[in-house]
């Protein structure tokens, strides 16, 4: 028993201290996990931070042997004109010219430059410049420019060297004239670094340079043989562009022409050029109203009825003599694609003595048939008897589809009232028009007598009936309809003409409808320039009445006119009338009337 109870103590002791044991060995694991851990993030840090080093010093060395290349390349050239005689430093087609190519690319080092060089007279400040030159000799030194580009990750890099080279001798003055450009923004603001390229093929050497404007935005070039026909182009990426233009037989008067430079004289121009714009132009057929009508000629019109009979394009009361006491009706679901606005409720129908006809509207956009809600169509739970009903009022968002419902009654059995017809009026569209040909005008000129604009051209829109011009220069723009499209601008948005400032996002919305040998397009702002939506225009002469009220684009259109003399009066509350008793309308008129507050 001793021995036992030993034993079973011995086990005890036992058991205990591998359980002890146990959990000594997993704590150790998991403190060597943690352990591995950190010192593995610690390696990546460290590794990770060599590799850094190490990439920064391969790019530090790349962009050294790359620079350095470009130094070497750019000496060359300085070195090789600096070696010629005075006469002879210059380039090809330049100003001066010379033998040495203005553009050219070298690889060196596997690495591919693109060189420039360029070499101008410059004006000395000391003896005075320009009109206030001391001896009047301008051309007093050479100054030689070498630029050398090359392509690092994506980034275009550069270095430019800048030499001078004075004659040997006295300065002398050096023929013909001078050219000055200026490049200027939309504002008026000098802008640098525009690119300027100068040609002449009438000059002996030709002339065909490119250069790029200072931080005042100008060139100048002294030395320009005397001759016509030198042509400026002036450009800068992401921009418009400028330029002069040849007299042609479509421009006998171009503006600006081609310059002239004459000996001794200086020629100056200045041309405007901005980040150019983006315009869409959307095209669609005008809204419209339409009609649902339904005679009676038979049933397929009707989704329920209830102690009526349809025939012979009557509805009236169910049986013979005596007729039932009341019955009712509706029409089938009314509704449209394109609906834009619900205009009235109309109806033709007969009440004898003793009779009744009560009209009503139902919802029937979520199913069913519910009566339009007192709140939005008054009187409608009691009913219609006077045509027509405005149902203007009724939202085309919420109410989508609608019916019509009639309830008929009458307290002699031996009568009964009829529906002859009814009509529910709404408006349809816009229409998308696909594949529409119009004009687009800008306002800027390039030519008098006759007048020739720079942007007038023909387009027309894609199968989306929409149409993306991308890089469109900023300019006042008009969209006109082609003779032979038989079509009227009935609407755009905004009216026409639009200006279209630089560097900006425009989207146009142009409404046609069927063409009309005359007709009058109104639009109305206030004296602020706001379009004013919703104000009432009334055109009249004698026999003649029609009122149009602006859309949210602010404007009016009148279809089917004659050519006289008609008078308008545009109204709308908080604004002063406006009136024209004298507006002569003669093919497609426009109108543009301010409203005072």
């Amino acid at each position: 028993m001793k021995y036992g109870a030993n034993t079973s103590a011995w086990l005890r002791f036992h058991t205990s201290y591998f359980i002890h044991d146990t959990s000594y060995i997993s704590s150790s694991r998991g403190v060597t996990l943690i352990d591995t851990i950190v010192g593995s993030a610690l390696m990546l840090v460290v590794f990770l931070g060599i590799a850094a080093a190490f990439q920064f010093s391969v790019e530090v060395v790349t962009t050294n042997k790359a620079r350095a290349g470009a130094i070497a390349l750019g000496n060359e050239r300085m070195e090789y004109l600096k070696s010629l005689s005075y006469a002879q430093i210059g380039v090809i087609g330049g100003i001066p010219a010379g033998n040495v190519v203005q553009l050219e690319t070298v690889v060196l080092n596997a690495i591919t430059y693109t060189r420039r060089t360029m070499v101008f007279y410059s004006d000395d400040p000391q003896d005075g410049t320009g009109g206030s030159d001391s001896n009047g000799i301008t051309a007093d030194y050479k100054t030689i420019r070498v630029e050398v580009s090359w392509m690092a990750k994506n980034i275009e890099r550069n270095i430019t060297l800048v030499g001078r080279v004075s004659p040997s001798s006295v300065e002398s003055a050096v023929p013909g004239g001078t050219i000055t450009i200026n490049a200027v923004n939309a504002a008026s603001v000098p802008l640098f670094n525009a690119q300027v390229d100068i040609a002449n093929t009438e000059t002996a050497p030709a002339i065909n340079l490119r250069t790029y404007t200072d931080m005042n935005g100008t060139v100048s070039f002294i030395g320009a043989p005397a001759a016509s026909n030198y042509q400026i182009t002036v450009s800068k990426p992401g921009y418009s562009t400028a330029q002069t233009y040849p007299v042609t037989g479509p421009n006998p008067n171009p503006d600006p022409r081609h310059l002239t430079v004459s000996n001794n004289q200086t020629t100056s121009a200045t041309f405007a050029i901005d980040l150019t714009s983006s315009k869409t132009i959307e095209t669609y057929k005008q809204t419209v109203p339409r009609t649902w009508t339904d005679t009676f000629a038979n049933g397929s019109s009707i989704a329920t009825t209830s102690n009526t009979t349809t025939s012979g394009g009557v509805v009236r009361l169910a049986g013979s003599v005596p007729y039932a006491p009341a019955g009712s009706l509706q029409s089938v679901d009314i509704t449209s694609t394109l609906l834009a606005r619900w205009n009235e409720l109309s109806w033709v129908d007969t009440t004898p003595a003793l009779t009744d006809i009560r009209y009503h509207i139902y919802d029937a956009t979520s199913g069913g048939a519910t009566l339009i809600p007192d709140s939005v169509l008054s009187g409608n739970s009691a009913g219609f008897t006077d045509s027509p009903i405005d149902l203007s009022m009724i939202s085309t968002s919420t109410y989508r589809i609608l019916r019509i419902g009639a309830d008929l009654s009458s307290s002699d059995s031996s009568v009964t009232p009829n529906i002859d017809s009814w009509n529910m009026s709404y408006d349809y569209g816009p229409e998308p028009f696909p594949n529409f040909s119009f004009t687009l005008r800008g306002a800027k000129t390039i030519g008098n007598s006759p007048t020739v604009y720079k942007y007038d051209a023909t387009i027309v829109s894609d199968t989306n009936a929409s149409l993306s011009l991308p890089t469109l220069e900023w300019d006042t723009y008009t969209i006109g309809m082609l003779s032979t499209s038989g079509y009227d601008l009935a609407e755009s948005c905004a009216p026409q003409p639009e200006a279209l400032p630089p560097g900006s996002t425009q989207t146009t919305r142009v409404y046609v409808l069927p063409d009309s040998t005359h007709s009058l397009l109104v639009d109305v702002r206030a004296s602020g320039g706001a379009l004013v939506n919703d104000a009432t225009a009334v055109l009249t002469r004698t026999g003649f009445s029609a009122t149009k009220k602006t859309s949210v684009c602010g404007q009016a259109f009148f279809s089917s006119l004659t050519n006289a003399i008609y008078s308008i009066t545009v109204s709308k509350t908080g604004y002063q009338n406006y009136s024209n008793a004298n507006l002569n309308i003669s093919g497609d008129t426009k109108l543009s009337v301010v409203l005072q507050p």
